[in-house]
């Protein structure tokens, strides 16, 4: 990349759902350097944006000096900012005729059949989204069940809200998701779901989609070993032939509540300078996305890049924070390695032996 590479690189671009060496870079950063991020949220405003190829709205790939294919890409996460006040979520429901093999990658207009339609919104719910063509309602997704949720000013908890809020939060719903200026998604807050009103919850935020570009072309939520199975026999642009081919991953697309600040991120690097990227932020996350979504937010981050020469990775491997690991596998203390000392002395047990918990990170056909 001809661009010199910076200390700090602020990131304010966004793909339309894809990630892979031809897209095109955000800019270059320095081995050791600064990435800040705004980035706006991920899967639902996408997923009912028919112009998208994958289900999130990540960065432009990032440039990182020194990085090439066979090193590893250490990201410190140093800082998490929710920026918006509310979003909408819930389980989907998907939309007959409104795409081909895949809702989240090939989007077609239900009437006119137009791929990927460009699209215009009129008014609020989940008919809003309409296909600049025909008119139709080109959306690939509805809820199932969903809810909108507020956050209060200090981002430390949110609440459900029933018709009213939802309404109030539709009728300005770009301003209340805090879409950064060059994102292309409609917010999902349009769509005022309103059911289980009232309930409480914390936010502890965290990235979902978060990795180094994959050594080829990928809708961006697909980059994972999990969701990519729906890639395997798809005819669409990003149909790949058999589960090998699914190998030029890099798991960006985590979703794993543990990548937030203090954690670090060891990323395989594909491409020549990484290709580092971000999106697809949550408020907050149980253990695991097991409805396929959760509560997407606009937001910003601060990361730190380093890259570790000549350490060839299969997937990412995640350094968390020591409290979020399980007591069992907390590091030892003093007093407990002394403890145990005395045991074995007791015992006559020759070596009190050094030991690490195994974390298995990443994802499978099967996990």
């Amino acid at each position: 990349m001809s661009e010199q590479p910076v200390d700090t690189l602020e990131v304010d671009e966004f793909t339309l759902g894809l990630v892979g060496p031809e897209q095109e870079w955000a800019g270059s950063v320095r081995d050791g350097g600064t990435v800040k991020t705004h980035t706006p949220a991920g899967c639902w405003g996408p997923m009912i944006t028919p112009t998208f190829r994958g289900g999130h709205e990540v960065t432009r790939p990032i440039y990182v000096e020194n990085a090439e294919p066979g090193d590893a890409l250490v990201v410190r996460i140093k800082d998490i900012e929710v920026t918006s006040i509310a979003t909408s979520t819930g389980s989907m429901a998907e939309r007959e005729g409104a795409f081909g093999d895949d809702p989240f990658v090939d989007h077609r207009c239900p009437e006119c059949g137009t791929p990927w339609p460009e699209t215009v919104v009129e008014g609020t719910g989940e008919e809003a989204i309409r296909c600049a063509e025909c008119g139709a309602n080109a959306s690939s997704f509805g809820f199932e069940y969903g809810y909108t949720v507020v956050f209060d000013d200090d981002r430390t908890v949110g609440i459900t809200v029933g018709a009213d809020g939802a309404h109030q939060l539709a009728e300005r719903a770009d301003e209340a998701m805090a879409l950064p200026e060059n994102s292309r998604q409609h917010p999902i807050l349009l769509y005022e779901p309103d059911e289980m009103p009232g309930a409480l919850g914390r936010l502890r935020p965290f990235i979902g989609n978060i990795g180094t570009t994959p050594s080829i072309e990928l809708p961006d939520s697909h980059n994972a070993g999990d969701f990519g199975q729906f890639l395997i026999g798809a005819e669409h642009d990003w149909g790949l032939p058999d589960e090998e081919a699914l190998e030029a991953r890099t798991d960006g697309h985590l979703d794993s509540n543990e990548v937030r600040p203090g954690a670090v991120l060891i990323c395989p690097v594909r491409v020549e300078g990484a290709g580092l990227y971000v999106g697809d932020l949550h408020a907050n996350q149980g253990d695991g996305e097991l409805s396929l979504h959760t509560t997407d937010v606009s937001g910003k981050t601060e990361l730190e890049v380093e890259v570790i020469k000549g350490l060839e990775l299969p997937g990412p491997l995640l350094l968390p924070n020591e409290e979020d690991l399980p007591h069992i596998a907390k590091p030892y203390t003093d007093a407990e390695r002394n403890a145990g000392t005395a045991l074995a002395d007791e015992y006559d047990v020759e070596t009190l032996h050094d030991a690490l918990p195994v974390q298995i990170i990443g994802s499978g056909a099967t996990i």
